[in-house]
């Protein structure tokens, strides 16, 4: 760790002006973000005696190495290019409130031909509109069990949709009027398209007119004596009406409003939002972030700075989808609009705290919407008897995080603190790589690297890779196999270590002919781990210790982790380390090897699985690996393939005539060119 004194700027070079800073460390890597009204001020608090910074502000300034800053012409201007750098460098010391990837949520894949509504978990994509989150997921299921029978979209897989469409036959779903079956052309694709369209903008919020639409048909069928088309209104319409129960109203105006609340302690602090929408709740969101020295207040702004920021983000990109969906059918408008980037940002912000700058604040949250916002704190009345009740939610949801997780907080300082003594290291390994082989007699052979920050899995920072057989024609063996995971891995932290990062380059890859890397992050990985885990004995340690003397690799500890007794391995020692068998640090490191292990046989059997499936296509000239996988996901099996002619092989995307033709020859050797 830097002493600040070594790099601390001189006095009088610090502008009095407005502006924002950035923390870097000694790999240049941004490591946190701030803003100030005065830049010589706020920086002169981080240069005082590190003994009386809160902990947190400790680490940092002892991790940095290095202060650069940016004068602004005011403070709205300071908050905005503030997020901006937080969103783009993403320091590990700034709290960031980003989505649970856990939530889930309901999709519709607006950007297909033939959408289809899902259930879904995980990273938003363009093309695909989300509503919720959901606080449980049979939620989600159940919305849409209730919705697909009043607006019968498809919610099929592709796989399954491109079956029947083969069959010429509908699913279940589609014989209970579940699904208006456009598989087998019971509806056009512009008629389905209308469907979504409906089930999307009852989604919005827009559900007045399909109650009233549904009640006036069940009276005409009633009024008629049709009297099961009256039943089945009948039931449609309670679907809706169930639906719709959750979202009582609370505020009898008919307010567009969000309501934000904290509650934290010394240590982390819980925030909760409720989004009103026309009176009614809408939705319900919720975070758990480490507290520094900050004042609730300005943890307020922070997150209302970013939330509403990503937000309008995210109606950009969805703006942007609709607009090219619109361009694609050449028509004008839907009966389903996305929401305006502004219209996200409501025209009432109530909030438990006004921020530490409510003016500049309220300003950029303005410009955000497009219209002048009302941030302020409620002082009687409905609003603020639910703005109490957003604060007891915030209140139970830090107390629920503390009862699960202060065991396991416990546990793991002491897993990183046995690790630490019985390796000698000079302070706690709070970053951990591991790596482990996967292969079934020397084929598909692939590796994972998975790593452990603070005790805790860092999924966005696993990589995967695929180990090609050696050009001798024989497969690579365990030990050289993880002397190339680790070549490769360490091959990339010198490279962008030895140069130093451009602000916009984004991660790059390197050419090898045995390892090809299958990253799940595309950001840089020169961040070194302080400990560095191969999963096997002796021989793989002294392969991978090879590797590092040979790159210079001197600032990472590794050892080897044998399954059999779990000896812990030191290259060059010619005996291993036992730790005792109740030892916190043990059940750490077998939990970070297993992880590493179930990620690389999930990959390999990805892998195998592909191979297999496509094994009876190897052989077609000027068919490769990514166009085998495209042919076998049109027709969903290879049989079906079979039964495919040359011109429904040659509809494929990147398929012509001639390797249409080649691949239905190869599938019937004894039919010449195959029918014209």
């Amino acid at each position: 760790m830097a002493d600040p004194s070594t790099w601390r700027p001189a006095p009088g070079t610090i502008p009095t002006e407005p502006g924002v800073y950035k923390f870097r460390d000694e790999h240049r890597r941004v490591i946190y973000v701030g803003k100030a009204n005065s830049l010589r001020a706020r920086l002169a608090n981080y240069f005082q005696d590190v003994t009386t910074l809160h902990p947190r502000t400790r680490q940092m300034v002892l991790t940095a190495a290095s202060v650069e800053w940016t004068v602004v012409a005011s403070e709205v201007e300071a908050l905005q290019l503030e997020y901006t750098w937080i969103k783009r460098f993403d320091p590990r010391f700034n709290v960031k409130y980003r989505d649970d990837k856990t939530y889930p949520l309901l999709a519709v894949s607006t950007g297909e031909t033939i959408p289809r509504a899902f259930f879904y978990r995980g990273p938003r994509r363009r093309g695909v509109r989300y509503f919720g989150p959901y606080s449980h997921a049979w939620a989600v299921r159940e919305t849409l069990d209730l919705l697909t029978r009043v607006f019968p979209v498809r919610t099929c897989s592709k796989g399954v949709y491109n079956r029947h469409q083969s069959l010429g036959r509908p699913c279940l779903l589609g014989y209970i009027d579940k699904c208006s079956a456009p598989c087998v052309g019971r509806v056009s694709p512009e008629e389905h398209r209308d469907i979504v369209d409906g089930f999307v903008s009852f989604m919005n919020g827009h559900t007045d007119q399909v109650v009233r639409q549904l009640t006036r048909e069940m009276e005409e069928a009633a009024a008629e004596l049709e009297f099961e088309r009256a039943a089945r209104l009948r039931d449609d319409l309670e679907a809706i009406n169930k639906v719709m129960e959750q979202q009582s109203v609370v505020l009898g105006d008919g307010t567009d409003a969000d309501l934000v609340a904290v509650h934290s302690d010394e240590l982390e602090a819980a925030v909760q939002i409720f989004h009103v929408r026309g009176g009614r709740i809408r939705g319900q969101r919720g975070w758990v972030v480490e507290r520094t020295e900050e004042p609730v207040e300005a943890l307020m702004q922070d997150f209302l700075i970013q939330f509403y920021s990503d937000a309008v983000e995210r109606a950009l990109l969805d703006a942007r989808d609709e607009a090219d969906r619109v361009e694609r059918r050449g028509v004008d408008r839907y009966s389903s609009q996305p929401p305006r980037p502004g219209a996200v940002v409501p025209r009432e912000i109530l909030v438990q705290h006004l921020p530490d700058e409510a003016d500049e604040v309220a300003t950029l949250l303005g410009e955000l919407r497009g219209a002048a916002v009302d941030l302020r704190v409620p002082q009687r009345g409905d609003k603020r008897a639910l703005l109490e009740t957003v604060g007891r939610n915030a209140q139970d949801a830090l107390r629920q995080h503390k009862l699960k997780r202060v065991g396991d907080l416990t546990a793991r300082s002491a897993a990183l603190q046995d690790i630490q003594d019985v390796l000698g290291l000079e302070e706690a390994p709070l970053r951990i790589e591991c790596t482990d082989i996967s292969h079934i007699q020397g084929t598909d052979v692939v590796a994972s690297l998975v790593v452990f920050e603070d005790g805790l899995p860092r999924k966005s920072d696993y990589r995967r890779y695929r180990v090609k057989e050696a050009a001798g024609g024989g497969h690579s063996d365990d030990v050289a196999s993880i002397a190339e995971i680790t070549r490769r891995r360490f091959l990339r932290h010198n490279q962008d270590r030895l140069s130093v990062p451009d602000e916009e380059a984004e991660a790059q890859t390197f050419a090898d002919e045995q390892v090809e890397e299958m990253s799940t992050d595309v950001r840089r990985f020169a961040y070194p781990p302080n400990l560095f885990i191969v999963d096997g004995g002796l021989p793989q340690v002294n392969a991978a210790q090879k590797v590092f003397d040979e790159l210079g690799i001197v600032d990472v500890t590794l050892i080897g982790l044998a399954k059999r007794l779990e000896e812990i391995w030191v290259p060059g020692e010619a005996d291993p380390l036992i730790l005792p068998r109740n030892s916190q640090g043990l059940f750490l490191l077998q939990q970070i090897r297993d992880e590493a292990h179930r990620f690389a046989i999930t990959y390999h059997r990805q892998q195998r699985s592909k191979r297999m499936r496509v094994s009876e296509l190897d052989g077609v000239p000027g068919l490769g690996a990514t166009r085998r996988t495209e042919l076998v996901r049109h027709f969903g099996s290879v049989k079906k393939l079979r039964e495919a002619t040359v011109e429904e092989i040659a509809e494929v995307r990147g398929f012509g005539p001639k390797l249409a033709a080649a691949v239905f020859t190869h599938l019937h050797p004894t039919a010449g060119d195959g029918p014209r």
